[in-house]
């Protein structure tokens, strides 16, 4: 078999099926190969009551998705607020400067 092989790494955004079969989109907070999973943050979920939380799944349950930059302020400060709810001290530094980067920018062009 010629199976294309992704290699997952904390931080990617991914997408999958919970153990429950939800659907999930989050970012991978931890990997366990042993265990043959990931540890996935989620930040988008047809269930409610799990975004927010970091949950296990299984490696052949998910794939990355494409790496998107954030196009306006209100996804910035979305993530911002994610970034916030799941402890990303570092996450949050760097989205609390790409928006306030963008706010100079447009006080510039504004002027």
């Amino acid at each position: 078999m010629n199976e294309e092989t992704t290699i997952l790494k904390t931080t990617d955004w991914v997408k999958g099926t919970s153990i429950k079969g939800e659907m999930v989109i989050g970012f991978i907070d931890s990997l366990s190969m042993v265990q043959g999973a990931v540890y996935v943050t989620v930040a988008e979920s047809d269930n409610a009551e799990i975004v927010g939380l970091t949950i296990p799944i299984a490696v052949q349950q998910v794939e990355t998705l494409p790496e998107i930059a954030p196009k306006d302020t209100a996804q910035l400060e979305d993530l911002i607020d994610l970034a916030l709810q799941t402890g990303d001290r570092e996450w949050f530094k760097e989205l609390t400067g790409e928006l306030n980067g963008k706010k100079r920018a447009i006080k510039i062009q504004t002027n």
